[in-house]
């Protein structure tokens, strides 16, 4: 029992559903490592004694929980409304230069609230996992995760009394002081209800980037392609928005890591996108005929992607643009640009300095860390304050590339927007970070060692995942008034239209898998998920963006409806929408939610035209990954997709008839038309018949994960201006945005 209660104090869980009727027990093992992650000792009976009367002993002293979070417009805290007469309460405002707010006195003749009682995490609530941990969060000294900031906020709650004066949308300082001279703080954010909704239905493309190439890449497509995209698809289309694959900076490698979802940095995107001709300086680079070169060789690496079969080689489009690129950063920036740099530098900080460096210490010492000599993983030892004087030049050139490749991103949304586009360009966060990247460098004191992110076994993976991401600490967050996570997102929502975040669950809750042992030991450790979503919507609202979240697979009770209640779009899936509490049959258009992109695939599944022809179960038969035989899979497969057919053609939407994939295509789009979803989502490749999938989960070297060109149904790539006038892509659009007259453009010859 003295574990178990160490446990919930700290938001550990000491056991999990995997479905309603099924209670697995985490090991103890497993518990004693994440709390020792945690910097709690439970290595033995005795220190499980010490550090839990520890912790008890600090939340009986606790008059505030480490983090509270104020929604206008709706009731305050308990932990508010419960202090006694007497307490004063002063808050120091984020913005300090703002003015400052009077110091409140709480009156006796404040309401009484109409519930009472400790805070019990609440997964229902939105606000943890609540019944897998049993965890009494707010009462413990990981108060605030979990339930901490949010079940404070009873439905019972009282309104706010006389006395308290609303600060402004922000992350404070809260100090209070109460009769007798004792006095706490903590962190308060104050955050509108919801964050911004999109204007109208729209609809619009999901693509990886990488895979788009133009008649002018180098190689993989990048931020110029983007912009181009977004503006023929706005004006011509009448798309509302683009959504793209996380474009955060990756870790180099021999070979570099291709999948986005494990970055070296969330927080800055990598130069690997730039346009290099549309630098402004590229056109001053005194040395033409190295640019040229340079040129001609990006020519031949493209043409091998378009035409002769090769696969997307980062390094060697990296190889290419790094050698482009240190020539265009020579050239002197003109008075104007170096204004505009040097406000990128003042506003970006120590944030981009420490990525910087880690740039250019990788480049010396290789791309892990861990591996670098001691005096230099500390990010603030003087070993590592020398290193930066010395590779000041290097530093200089890494923040420039951040700067260029950021220009570009504002460039591409101001495109998508001048295009008419409703949202625009819709960014991707990964899930977390490589542990040799800079992120996980530089924010050490941030990150749970010695444990990694991951899922819990379930029907389609009887051992669970581990995924190679370091954690987040709960605690560390707090501590730090979220700095972390509100750096993160302004950054990514600095130029996005709207945002969607991977893992939406990973805001309530993750499943962390201690350094060498399966999946399946892992367990659930929860987030203050009220704050979390607090500052979430605030900084989506002070960047006027959506938010969406990938909540695909098992999500515990509550969470959607917390997510929703936020204004947080959720993710659906035509294949997987059924009437999984009933019938089990397709979900009717109607019984749809409304808050949500709907689609018929992602970048993880097979492609529509796969899916209909049964390519994607042949696929993962050849490659070894099916549980059954073929036959039988396949078998099921074709049911499946027949009664979903069959259903299309009862709804009147598959008038091509049986047999017409491109028909069938054009059917499922049709559907998704018919249901109330503010969002509307066409796999790009999907609009061209391709047959592969972008990324085939469960594999590595078995299959070229995130290195195809987007291409036609005979697999042969298609450039950008190719896709512009296909007529396999119109038709489909004339089902999403019909036209009285529609286009008959004429393809330009590949170079």
């Amino acid at each position: 029992m003295g574990l178990s209660r160490l446990a919930a104090l700290y938001g550990v869980a000491t056991s999990y559903s995997p479905s309603a009727d099924v209670t697995v027990a985490v090991p103890d093992d497993t518990v004693v490592a994440v709390l020792a992650a945690l910097g709690v000792d439970a290595a033995t009976p005795e220190a499980v004694r010490e550090s839990l009367a520890d912790a008890e002993d600090s939340a009986a002293g606790r008059l505030l929980p480490s983090t509270l979070v104020v929604w206008t417009g709706e009731p305050l805290p308990r932990a508010l409304t419960a202090l006694p007469p007497g307490a004063t309460l002063h808050i120091g405002l984020e913005d300090a230069g703002s003015p400052p707010l009077p110091r409140m006195r709480v009156r006796p003749d404040r309401p009484e609230p109409a519930v009472s009682g400790r805070a019990t995490a609440d997964a229902g609530a939105g606000r943890g996992s609540g019944g897998d941990t049993g965890a009494d969060v707010g009462d413990g000294p990981g108060a605030g995760r979990g339930s901490g900031a949010g079940a404070v906020r009873g439905a019972g709650a009282s309104p706010a009394p006389a006395w308290w004066v609303e600060p402004p949308f922000g992350v404070h300082r809260l100090t209070v002081r109460v009769p007798g001279g004792r006095g706490a703080s903590c962190t308060l954010v104050v955050a509108p209800p919801r964050v911004p909704q999109p204007p109208a239905r729209s609809h619009g493309f999901l693509v990886q980037l990488y895979s788009l190439l133009s008649a002018r890449s180098w190689g993989m497509g990048d931020l110029g392609d983007l912009a181009d995209l977004a503006a023929w698809s706005g004006r011509t289309l009448g798309a509302g928005f683009v959504q793209v694959n996380p474009l955060h900076a990756a870790v180099l490698g021999d070979p570099t890591d291709p999948s986005p979802y494990r970055p070296s940095s969330r927080r800055f995107p990598d130069p690997v996108h730039l346009h290099v001709e549309s630098v402004p300086e590229y056109g001053h680079v005194p040395d033409r005929g190295a640019l040229d070169d340079l040129r001609q060789d990006a020519a031949t690496l493209s043409d091998t992607v378009l035409n002769k079969g090769a696969l997307i080689d980062r390094d060697a489009v990296w190889e290419l643009k790094r050698q482009a690129l240190r020539l265009v950063v020579d050239v002197p920036l003109t008075p104007g640009r170096r204004a505009a740099y040097c406000d990128f530098l003042a506003e970006q900080g120590q944030a981009l300095e420490d990525h910087a460096l880690w740039c250019a210490l990788a480049e010396v010492h290789g791309s892990d860390w861990h591996s670098w000599p001691a005096e230099l993983r500390d990010p603030r030892s003087q070993a590592t304050a020398r290193a930066r004087r010395e590779l000041m030049a290097r530093v200089d050139f890494h923040c420039r590339l951040a700067w260029l490749t950021d220009s570009q991103l504002a460039a591409a949304q101001r495109a998508a927007l001048d295009a008419g586009m409703a949202v625009g360009i819709v960014h991707d966060l990964a899930v977390g970070v490589h542990p040799g990247g800079a992120d996980a460098w530089a924010q050490q004191d941030a990150l749970a060692h010695g444990m990694s992110v991951g899922a819990p076994p379930d029907a389609f993976n009887a051992q669970g995942q581990d995924w190679g991401l370091p954690p987040w600490r709960p605690d560390a967050l707090a501590a730090s008034g979220y700095a972390p996570f509100r750096g993160l997102l302004r950054g990514l929502l600095a130029h996005a239209g709207a945002l969607r975040i991977d893992h939406v669950m990973g805001l309530f809750r993750l499943w962390w898998v201690p350094e060498g042992r399966p999946p399946t030991e892992g367990t659930y450790v929860v987030h203050d998920a009220e704050a979390m979503l607090a500052v979430l919507v605030l900084e989506a609202h002070r960047a006027g963006a959506v938010v969406m979240g990938e909540d695909l697979g098992t999500v515990e009770p509550g969470v959607r409806e917390a997510l929703a209640r936020r204004g947080v779009l959720g993710t659906s899936v035509l294949w997987f929408e059924r009437d999984w509490a009933g019938s089990g049959r397709p979900l009717a258009p109607e019984e749809w939610r409304e808050g949500c992109l709907a689609t018929v695939t992602t970048h993880d599944l097979p492609s529509t035209a796969a899916r209909l022809t049964g390519d994607h179960v042949r696929l993962r038969h050849r490659l070894g990954l099916l549980t059954g035989g073929l036959a039988e899979e396949m078998t099921a497969d074709a049911s499946d997709t027949a009664e979903w057919l069959g259903y299309l053609a009862r709804l009147g939407l598959l008038p091509e008839g049986e047999g017409d994939e491109e028909g069938a295509v054009r059917a499922v789009h049709r559907f998704l038309l018919r249901t109330p979803a503010r969002l509307v989502g066409v796999w790009l490749p999907d609009a061209l018949g391709d047959r592969r999938p972008q990324n085939l989960p469960g594999t590595w070297d078995q299959y070229p994960n995130w290195r195809l060109p987007v291409a036609d149904v005979e697999g042969h790539p298609v450039t950008l201006e190719e896709l512009a006038v296909a007529p396999r892509l119109h038709r489909l659009m004339e089902v999403l945005a019909p036209r009285e007259t529609p286009p008959e453009p004429r393809a330009e010859p590949r170079p």
